[in-house]
């Protein structure tokens, strides 16, 4: 009898502690932090002829962990990206291998637009460019940061003349150059989302562009009604509400990233989300609808 009871007193304190952390297992996030590594030169020592091994074994863990975070947001799951680290961890990979093409890649697609790292980016596709010497696309890159972003006309002239020779497609400058001065600003980076989309193989990076392409396709729509406006009343629409309550537009875009769009103070279409995972505004309610 004593025994049944000494065994009944153990199983319950097993069940105790087993069921509250089978559920924490389940329910916890696949990538909960990204983790550190050491400087690059001290682990280019310590890996050695290995150091091309562990170059893409970093790239892939950053990729895995944002992959992971954007499958998250597609499920409404509201996780702050580790920004910092994961710009760090790619600087460390260019520097043990800068021939690999994903440092460059996956740096333009995520540290742009998503934190502004714009002249940090620039300087990578610049040492990327030393080395992978017949890459059109890493002057691509930097000519569109520094056209759309920074506004560095001649900078960015530089960069796709330089694209357009390594290509061979001499169209290439010409092309942006009107999406610049002819369709506007949105229209450019637009084109840029499908040139990106259609260059890029990895399923991830397909999906993050097309989470970015639905964003700008929202802008550009309600940037294109706001001048409609203009031309059929004569001034600024002075919200968003009054382009639905004119007929022009049937109803306010939804953010993919969960913000809601309004104009600021010059009429410039913004969002609440900044276009970002985890750009929301503290306490801002996934697809809360803002027409001030």
């Amino acid at each position: 009898m004593i025994g049944r009871i000494f065994f009944g007193i153990l199983l319950c304190g097993y069940l105790a502690v087993i069921l509250p952390f089978s559920a924490s297992l389940t329910n916890r996030p696949i990538v909960v932090k990204l983790g550190t590594l050491p400087e690059a030169e001290p682990l280019k020592m310590m890996a050695g002829d290995h150091r091309y091994l562990v170059a893409q074994y970093v790239v892939a863990k950053v990729l895995f962990y944002y992959g992971s975070l954007v499958e998250h947001h597609s499920n409404k799951l509201v996780l702050e990206p580790e920004y910092p680290n994961m710009f760090k961890m790619m600087q460390t990979s260019s520097k043990l291998d800068p021939w690999n093409a994903d440092v460059y890649y996956f740096t333009q697609a995520s540290f742009t637009w998503e934190v502004n790292k714009i002249r940090e980016v620039n300087e990578m596709l610049d040492y990327g460019m030393r080395y992978r010497t017949w890459d059109y696309q890493l002057p691509f890159f930097a000519g569109f940061n520094s056209a759309y972003f920074l506004k560095d006309f001649t900078s960015a002239a530089s960069y796709f003349k330089k694209a357009a020779e390594l290509s061979g497609q001499p169209l290439m400058a010409n092309l942006t150059a009107r999406y610049m001065y002819e369709s506007g600003q949105t229209q450019m980076a637009l084109g840029f989302i499908e040139f990106m989309q259609k260059h890029t193989t990895d399923t991830k990076m397909i999906q993050l562009y097309e989470f970015r392409k639905k964003a700008l396709v929202a802008v550009l729509t309600i940037e294109r009604t706001v001048g409609e406006y203009r031309r059929r009343f004569g001034t600024a629409p002075p919200k968003i509400s009054d382009l639905v309550a004119s007929g022009l537009l049937a109803q306010v875009p939804d953010d993919p990233y969960g913000g809601s769009f309004f104009l600021d103070e010059k009429g410039v279409v913004r969002s609440t989300s900044k276009l970002a995972f985890g750009g929301r505004q503290p306490g801002q309610k996934m697809h809360q609808r803002e027409t001030q």
